[in-house]
């Protein structure tokens, strides 16, 4: 059974993760150039919802061991120490930031942040996947990789809890790919198309019956392996065996699903964002939770978030 987080919409939300020492959900409004948090229980009489505004679009971010938070934003990798605190440019990414910005991304379990960019424009295949190492221990500078590119949109990041695979997915191409990781050295190898889904019909509407599954979105990863992922206007989320074999739809009720993330002490509550931006007015009054937070409980629990390193 599906719940709404009150006080949880968004134009585009994005980038959810349960903070376990806070006991509390994070996520973004791209579109809306925020943070948001909740305090509180959440379904308590004393839950609130946080909204941190922001100068330029927030694409993904993750808590920080020392504290606050790292995000991406239109331009480079940022670090605030402090909820609302001073943005401090950490690393800058070399594109067109009139066209190009952050989207997903999270950090891998050694504590690195990796962000996928996106073309607004759609005309092209030129975003790429990026990592930043900040890790003091490492005796070297901060540094920013590309580690894939051609994409258009990226999205679906996500890390085997083995970190022998490594996740991808393309939203306007269609597809989840996958690598094999070698995460110490931090190199990828053996790209292969993890799942290919058709493309979106030519006349589709989300009252049309064409079989549309939607397009990949956001994912996570849960304690067996398994690889959720958001279907964007495919109203569900789709759970795949590491064999790439899909083992269940869930459905939601949202059209357009962006990520999902394990919460709560026992991480089997599952959160999902979602988004409402352009989309149909009568679609919105059909499905009234779009742009909330959605939640609800799961058999098997997700893996904790990992915190950046610095």
């Amino acid at each position: 059974m599906w719940t709404s987080l009150e006080d949880s919409l968004c134009e585009l939300g994005e980038s959810p993760f349960w903070h376990p020492q806070e006991r509390s959900l994070y996520w973004l409004d791209i579109p809306g150039r925020a943070v948001l948090r909740t305090r509180g229980d959440i379904g308590s009489a004393n839950a609130r919802v946080e909204r941190w505004p922001l100068s330029t679009e927030p694409g993904c971010m993750a808590p920080a061991r020392s504290g606050g938070l790292v995000i991406a934003l239109r331009d480079g990798i940022y670090r605030a120490r402090e909820w609302g605190g001073e943005l401090v440019a950490m690393a800058r990414v070399e594109h067109d930031v009139r066209t190009m910005r952050f989207n997903d991304g999270k950090c891998d379990a050694l504590g690195r942040f990796w962000g996928g960019s996106l073309n607004e424009a759609k005309d092209r295949a030129n975003a790429a996947l990026y990592c930043f190492d900040a890790r003091p221990d490492t005796g070297v500078s901060p540094t920013l990789t590309q580690m894939a590119n051609e994409s258009t949109t990226a999205n679906g990041l996500a890390f085997s809890p083995d970190a022998r695979t490594l996740y991808w997915a393309d939203t306007a191409a269609h597809v989840v790919c996958a690598w094999d990781w070698d995460a110490e050295g931090n190199s990828l190898s053996h790209a292969r198309v993890f799942h290919q889904f058709d493309a979106k019909p030519e006349g589709w509407t989300p009252e049309a019956p064409m079989g549309y599954q939607g397009r990949p979105d956001g994912a996570t990863i849960d304690a067996q392996g398994h690889y959720w992922v958001a279907m964007f206007e495919g109203a569900q989320l789709l759970r795949f065996a590491p064999s790439g074999e899909i083992v269940a739809s869930v459905p939601v009720p949202v059209q357009c699903p962006t990520m999902p993330c394990f919460g709560g002490d026992d991480l089997r509550t599952l959160f999902v964002t979602s988004g409402r931006k352009g989309r149909p007015a009568a679609e919105i009054e059909r499905l009234p939770a779009s742009g909330t937070v959605i939640s609800m409980r799961v058999d098997t629990p997700g893996l904790p978030v990992s915190f950046f390193e610095d």
